[in-house]
């Protein structure tokens, strides 16, 4: 598993491929053929996930009874908001035009590790997010995980 952390800001090139900085892909453990999960986010972001992270969650949605509409509809949107893609030997992923819509990604946008995730999103998005998150962000510390400050 890695541990991602950080905000870093890059580029897309024209293609829409995006270089991982150096310190997320080095976080990343090995994987089949340089697998990594791209999906999209329950905000206007995209979700990067190793092979790992992915099985686990896919283990976990196994275990729901197919039987029922509710778990099936929700399978379908999930497994429909995600791809595998490839890290070339250059470190870059290419991220499909559908998908860089959603997230309305262009020239420069921001990834961001989340622990046992990376996050890519418009600079400008995350940036309005930020100051809506920093309003509560001692409210939620103390709340969440007991501390001040």
């Amino acid at each position: 598993m890695g541990l991602f952390m950080g905000d870093y800001l890059c580029k897309l090139d024209a293609k829409g491929r995006l270089v991982l900085p150096a310190r997320l892909k080095s976080a990343l453990p090995e994987s089949p053929n340089n697998e990594l999960y791209l999906r999209k986010g329950l905000e206007s972001c995209l979700i990067l996930r190793t092979h790992l992270e992915a099985k686990k969650e896919y283990s976990r949605l196994a275990n729901l009874d197919d039987t029922d509409e509710d778990v099936r509809n929700f399978k379908r949107a999930y497994f429909r908001r995600e791809i595998i893609v490839e890290m070339d030997s250059a470190g870059r992923i290419l991220i499909p035009k559908n998908l860089l819509a959603y997230a309305k990604l262009e020239d420069s946008v921001s990834v961001v590790g989340i622990g046992n995730h990376i996050e890519i999103w418009n600079t400008e998005l995350l940036d309005t997010k930020e100051e809506e998150v920093l309003i509560d962000y001692a409210k939620l510390n103390k709340a969440l995980l007991g501390k001040n400050g």
